[in-house]
């Protein structure tokens, strides 16, 4: 099994090389002005509270998240992910993105002390661009690594969760 992922990833980048097909890219909905570039902020996903840096592109936002879970040992998390404009519904550049996250999600009680976990997923967010600041409400959709104990016990399995996360940033 071990054997078999490199090979995929080899024939999934060997594809996309190949192929270089325009229709694959995503398309450019943001143009270039209308907004700060470079957005600070903060804000709560899930029991992570965080500073945040928004990267705002042609192509959507990109952003990084680093703070502490609200839990008894203060926990350190972040995470980083993309959203890619879907529609717009009304002025500014407000509407629907979609997008995929990875970073730590959780943290569990493992052998005594708080652990966080790895994971990532996928999410529906609604922004609100504008030149002085983004707001963004999202609601996504992850898994995060199975943990166990010392002895082999199962802490938390891979199974599907639900993430919601509210930032406000503004421009630089």
């Amino acid at each position: 099994m071990n054997k078999f992922y490199p090979w995929l990833v080899l024939m999934m980048l060997g594809s996309v090389a190949h192929a270089n097909d325009n229709a694959f890219l995503p398309e450019a909905n943001l143009g270039s002005t209308g907004y700060q570039a470079w957005n600070l902020g903060a804000g709560f996903t899930q029991k992570i509270i965080h500073v945040n840096g928004e990267w705002v592109n042609p192509y959507g936002i990109a952003y990084a998240k680093a703070g502490v879970f609200l839990n008894d040992d203060k926990t350190p998390g972040g995470q980083v992910g993309f959203r890619h404009p879907v529609h717009f519904t009304g002025k500014d550049k407000n509407g629907y993105y979609v997008g995929a996250y990875a970073g730590y999600i959780d943290t569990k009680k493992v052998d005594g002390d708080d652990e966080a976990r790895l994971g990532g997923g996928i999410d529906l967010a609604y922004v609100m661009l504008s030149s002085e600041r983004i707001s963004t409400f999202s609601v996504g959709l992850g898994a995060g690594e199975k943990l166990e104990d010392k002895s082999g016990n199962v802490i938390a399995e891979i199974e599907p969760r639900l993430q919601i996360s509210y930032t406000l940033s503004i421009g630089l």
